[in-house]
């Protein structure tokens, strides 16, 4: 063990945040802290590191305990170098280097035996300290984490705020630390520096938790999920997307419990009704305080920060949406990305990747017509209607109130209308009368994405659109994309998000080169790997059929059938319907046994029952779909 929350309560100005938390951080543990903003994930950090006090409970810690925390703001020493700040993560090596070369000094006049033996004892401690390789081990972080050799000479006052964190990042990578506590740390990093964090985390052979939106980085560097739900921390073993499986096997649990639980109250205050004043008198009293002692199982809640997006009913566009041939994107002369070509038709989803001032946003400006393009033709489609999400949610006017900011792309919608559609994105009562000037960063981006969506565009142009949004939110985002009919272009540096939304991508490189792709980024991402020469070639475009095939109806006339067609068609439903009725049976029994005990606190067994459940019930699915082909055939 190296810390242990205990019974952890923690309120703010009389809200409470934290309501009993409890877990413990063994050694070697990689641990992902989850759950949606504002759920306490920073306050558990800051009681972790001793910042602040618990207002009841314990928090413990293993004697001489080193933390290693990632801060939101970082400061250097007047007249650090980036190099010189790096290398401050190795102090203890330097006082042993600074020891040896006074030792080495005293060695000129004196060669006494106790002044060797001191010195030897340096060097030992100089050896297991790494002390010849930390300098190396520096300039590799410095370089993986985007400082190259040219910018380590740099005073560290005139670095921009995204550089200070990174580099206070690498200095945290490079102490001694017992356990990292990561909060957001892939905030200030491009792609390739979030890949290289992944690498160094995976190979890293201590502990850490972090806390992160970033779904495909907890994916990679993380073997356990404490999730703060509702005041309380509950523990899954695997990584994100294990946790996601393994949450919704708990949550239809919970709903069979409470719903067993619900038909149990029921009946029972129904006896209890029936028979308080007659013979049986005595038993209803009993069991009215067997309910009153019963410990009742919360029902299972939706996720609340999600939202119900409804992305559905736009006008259809033609079939060729956005066509670009040789295009040029850039400002005046400058030229940031050129001979760009692709296409995109009714349905597709494009995501754009690359470093920050590689062109993207450009790109996006450029296709809507916000600045001209430097060469090139670009061609939209019929039937477009173009709607863009601005990563700086600069469409929204910040005087307005929260509904009449939605009013202004619906200026003919009653409040009513208005208001029922704001709680679809967490604007509940009088949150609809915030002033836009107000709100929270989260909170201007879900009204952003409430005026783009309630105007029904068939054509979404997405700036990093799951900037501002907890995971519950993205997920709920994802959902409603993969429903969306319309066509969608998305920068983002979400992978999680692109591998849900995209069936294209379109990188741009650090040696200013564009890489067009057909798949979505985990596809692109194993290309590259691969070191192939051609994206198109390895995995080719497969376009959507368009149009449908009409079906001819079925004669008017009498039944074709003969009478032995129809007697084995019989006797084929009489087979089905006694399978059916075995199969039922059979999921009933599997049913009961997901409920019981020893299965809910075995979780490989539970696992093993409920897929078993899943596949017998697509299987009764798929007799009653043969049962009904053929009735339909009897009726020819």
């Amino acid at each position: 063990m190296l810390f242990r929350l205990s019974d952890t309560w923690k309120s703010y100005g009389g809200t409470e945040i934290l309501k009993g938390v409890s877990f413990q951080v063994n050694p070697n543990e990689k641990v992902g802290l989850v759950g949606r903003n504002g759920a306490g994930k920073t306050t558990v950090f800051r009681l972790i590191t001793g910042a602040e006090a618990a207002d009841t409970g314990e928090v413990i810690k293993i004697n001489g305990l080193k933390l290693g925390l990632l801060d939101q703001h970082v400061d250097f020493e007047p007249g650090e170098t980036v190099h010189t700040a790096a290398l401050s993560a190795f102090k203890d090596i330097h006082d042993i280097e600074a020891a040896m070369r006074s030792l080495e000094k005293t060695m000129e006049t004196d060669h006494s035996e106790e002044v060797l033996h001191k010195y030897a004892d340096l060097q030992t401690a100089f050896e297991h300290a790494d002390g010849f390789t930390y300098a190396a081990r520096a300039e590799s972080v410095l370089l993986g984490l985007g400082f190259p050799t040219e910018t380590w000479a740099l005073d560290t006052k005139t670095l921009s705020g995204g550089q200070k964190n990174r580099l206070g990042m690498a200095r945290l990578l490079l102490s001694s630390a017992d356990i990292l506590l990561l909060d957001e740390p892939t905030n200030h990093l491009d792609v390739d520096a979030v890949e290289w964090l992944e690498d160094f985390l995976k190979e890293y052979d201590k502990t850490y938790v972090v806390i992160s939106h970033d779904r495909y980085f907890l994916d990679r560097v993380t073997n356990r999920i404490v999730e703060i739900d509702r005041g309380l921390a509950v523990t899954y073993k695997g990584n994100y997307s294990q946790y996601l499986t393994e949450r919704e096997l708990r949550r239809e649990q919970q709903l069979r419990e409470y719903e067993n639980q619900q038909q149990l109250i029921n009946k029972t205050q129904e006896f209890i009704r029936r028979n308080l004043e007659g013979q049986k008198t005595k038993q209803a009293k009993s069991r009215r305080t067997l309910l009153a002692r019963m410990d009742r199982i919360e029902a299972v809640t939706s996720e609340k920060s999600g939202g119900n997006f409804g992305l559905k009913q736009v006008e259809r566009t033609g079939n060729n949406v956005l066509t670009i041939e040789d295009l040029t994107i850039g400002y005046d002369k400058k030229v940031l990305a050129q001979k760009l070509n692709f296409s995109l038709h009714r349905g597709d989803a494009l995501g754009i990747i690359g470093g920050n001032g590689t062109g993207k946003t450009t790109l996006l400006k450029t296709i809507l017509g916000s600045i001209r393009e430097l060469d090139g033709k670009m061609h939209w489609g019929t039937k477009t209607n173009i709607g863009y999400y601005s990563q700086n949610l600069e469409d929204l006017e910040p005087r307005n109130e929260v509904i009449q900011e939605l009013r202004r792309v619906a200026p003919t919608a009653d409040n009513g209308t208005l208001r029922g559609f704001l709680a679809k994105f967490l604007f509940f009562g009088e949150d609809v009368f915030k002033n836009v000037s107000t709100l929270s960063g989260g909170e201007k981006g879900r009204l952003a994405l409430a005026k783009l969506i309630y105007s029904q565009k068939n054509v979404l142009v997405l700036d990093e659109p799951t900037n501002h949004l907890d995971i519950p939110s993205r997920e709920s985002l994802e959902n409603a994309l993969d429903e969306y009919d319309g066509t969608i272009i998305t920068v983002s540096h979400d992978r999680f998000f692109l591998d849900k939304i995209a069936n294209q991508m379109l990188s741009f490189e650090k040696d200013g080169s564009v890489v067009s792709f057909d798949g979505n980024y985990t596809d692109f991402h194993d290309w590259k790997l691969s070191g192939k020469e051609s994206a198109m070639s390895s995995k080719p475009r497969i376009s959507a059929a368009v149009g449908s095939v009409s079906v001819p109806p079925a004669s008017a006339g009498g039944s074709s059938l003969s009478k032995n067609q129809r007697e084995k068609i019989e006797k084929r439903i009489a087979e089905i319907e006694s399978e059916i009725a075995k199969l039922e049976a059979e999921v009933a029994s599997l049913s009961t046994e997901m409920s019981l005990p020893e299965t809910v606190a075995d979780y490989a067994k539970l696992q093993k029952v409920t897929k078993k459940f899943r596949e017998k019930e697509k299987f009764i699915q798929k007799m009653y779909d043969e049962w009904e082909t053929a009735a339909g055939e009897l009726k020819q």
